[in-house]
């Protein structure tokens, strides 16, 4: 439990003595809750046993949200797909979700934005009917939709749909070709920086006291007969060859939410005659970020492929294409684009654009891992999105599948099951729980223009602080009172502060150069050269509170460069089997060889 007289902020910092001071908890306490994976679902189970009083740690192999939950769509969607497969449930389930982050959890993170679905023109006169069905079909699905966010939506947070006709579309997306559109229909859903959200469940939890460590890899479990009471750990920031870099955490319950990694832990438990009851495959999903100028449109669309739903997803100063869905069997540390996908996705977006897209227009690609629990399908596009939660062991509990908007659902039923194993232990309240930057955001983003002159900047840069940190602006904006030099632009990224780094390193957990170009901001993404301008500010900032000598950030700089040279080149490569391969030419910056299947030591348990 965390200290009453220390806000929650300050109490929710990941700052470099922080990590020191939770890394000697790890060593020396036992814990009721531990939970391996800093993806959404562990962050999330690790916040869920925090607010319920529990003794928690959480540890996570490289950076949090450092896999599948900082490379999804960026929607925190209800899936108005599962209602055409009859799929109610899940729809219900995610519109609950999806109200509760928009209104009350997270306002300054989830916000509305506003979706059309093409209606295609069909072929004169004779495909009057045809026309006639398709806005019947596709707006009755809309206006189910609606029905179940307005019935089971915790507080909308969303506008309803509206008709449109084919001029009224194009009004709002001039870029639509008007000879393939015979109207749309807008909707609304809502949008998220997944690893920024990520952050700031983490920190959340650790406000309410919970040890929150990265670079922590758990390499075995530790066993009483067929009891699990503990995990092995390997502090992957400690010198080589330190003795203290393996240590034990001991624990009552272990909480594995390894996502794609799932399918190591039940290697391992087939090794000691265990079954875990669950079985997961990889779904690659590829997306594109294009400039804004590139696309004239004032919302995103959704577009019915033959392979997948394509999106055109509004993303501030730029548009985010995708998604792919096929099978992956190779590194899940690294998945890689290639020049196939990169072609698919903007063939199927071409369709409907009056000026075709080219390679040339691409500032970013990235490539991510579904974890989808295993089925007979061979599609999997095919394979479920529901979760499941497992306990092949005494004490160890894993839970896996799902879908990045019900995060918070996977969380609390692992938790219960931890929970009737513990006794004692209240119910869930995370539903009704802020998160951290959330308090007092909507009335300081009406008091915007106010809180900017206070502080000597422009309104559009509190804007901007206020949609990625909420009323945590507050905290960025006394470094740049602090030191003014912190108010400029990052080199070779204008759309965000030198203080953001700062902040990253300060206070958000960020050990790594790639950890803040990647997922503190999405420089790496957003921008043509991929971060690589903005590597050596960026090091400095970073070096300043991390205390890096110059061979450090040397160091650092080298290797994110080597990262975005190994990407840019796999992206050119005809498959998947040689853009893998030459993706992993660039190492890992935490030291460890990327996990691949079965290579390397059978006992190791890679984090989400």
């Amino acid at each position: 439990m965390r200290d009453p007289n220390v806000s929650r902020s300050v109490a929710g910092r990941l700052s470099p003595d922080r990590r020191s001071s939770d890394l000697r908890k790890l060593r020396a306490e036992r814990f009721d809750v531990l939970v391996i994976g800093g993806g959404v679902t562990g962050a999330g189970a690790a916040l869920d046993a925090a607010s319920r009083g529990l003794k928690v740690a959480l540890v996570e192999a490289r950076d949090l949200a450092a896999g599948t939950s900082s490379r999804s769509s960026k929607l925190i969607h209800g899936g108005l797909r599962y209602l055409e497969q009859l799929e109610f449930h899940l729809v219900h389930e995610a519109l609950t979700e999806r109200g509760l982050l928009a209104t009350r959890l997270a306002p300054h993170l989830v916000r509305p934005v506003p979706f059309l679905v093409p209606l295609p023109a069909g072929r004169g006169v004779r495909d009057l009917p045809g026309r006639v069905f398709r806005r019947s079909y596709y707006g009755t699905g809309v206006a189910t939709y609606d029905a179940f966010a307005g019935i089971f939506g915790t507080g909308r947070g969303m506008p309803l749909h509206r008709h449109l006709t084919r001029e009224g579309a194009r009004r709002i997306f001039p870029s639509l070709r008007a000879d393939v559109l015979a109207g749309a229909i807008r909707y609304y859903d809502g949008q998220v920086d997944d690893a920024r959200l990520v952050v700031t469940l983490a920190r959340t939890a650790a406000s309410l006291g919970a040890t929150v460590v990265s670079s922590a890899r758990a390499v075995g479990l530790i066993r009483q007969a067929r009891e699990v009471t503990g995990v092995r750990v390997r502090d992957m920031e400690a010198p080589a060859g330190s003795p203290d870099a393996e240590f034990e955490v001991r624990a009552r319950t272990v909480i594995a939410a390894t996502g794609v990694w799932s399918d190591d832990m039940a290697r391992m438990l087939n090794d000691v005659g265990l079954r875990p009851g669950l079985r997961v495959r990889a779904s690659k999903g590829v997306h594109l970020v294009v400039p804004r100028s590139a696309i004239t449109g004032e919302a995103g669309l959704i577009l019915r492929t033959a392979r997948s739903v394509l999106f055109v997803i509004p993303w501030g100063g730029h548009w985010i294409i995708g998604t792919t869905d096929t099978d992956w069997q190779l590194d899940r540390s690294h998945p890689a684009a290639t020049a196939s996908d990169i072609d698919y996705l903007l063939d199927q977006v071409n369709t409907v654009l009056d000026r075709p897209l080219t390679t040339a227009d691409i500032e970013g690609v990235y490539a991510g891992l579904r974890p989808l629990l295993a089925g007979e399908a061979d599609s999997t596009s095919k394979l479920s999105r529901e979760h499941a939660v497992v306990e092949p062991m005494l004490g160890l509990l894993l839970v896996a599948g799902g879908k990045y908007t019900t995060y918070r659902v996977m969380a609390s039923d692992v938790v219960n099951r931890a929970a009737r194993r513990l006794g004692g232990v209240r119910p869930s309240r995370t539903a009704d729980l802020p998160l951290l930057g959330a308090d007092g955001y909507t009335a300081m983003w009406r008091d915007r223009a106010d809180l900017a002159r206070r502080h000597g900047v422009p309104v559009g840069v509190v804007e901007h602080l206020l949609e990625r940190y909420g009323t945590l602006t507050l905290d960025v904006l006394a470094l740049i009172d602090a030191e003014p030099l912190l108010g400029v632009p990052l080199a070779g990224a204008p759309e965000y502060l030198a203080a953001e780094v700062t902040y990253a390193a300060r206070a958000e957990g960020a050990l790594h150069l790639e950890d803040v170009l990647t997922r503190r901001t999405r420089i790496s993404i957003e921008t043509s050269h991929r971060g690589v301008e903005s590597a050596e500010h960026a090091a400095e900032l970073m070096g300043a509170v991390l205390g890096w000598d110059a061979a450090r950030r040397a160091r650092e700089v080298e290797h994110y460069r080597a990262r975005v040279e190994a990407e840019r080149e796999s992206q050119l490569m005809p498959d998947d089997v040689a853009a893998d391969a030459v993706r992993l030419g660039a190492p890992d910056v935490r030291g460890y060889a990327a996990d691949r299947g079965g290579d390397g030591d059978p006992a190791k348990l890679p984090s989400s």
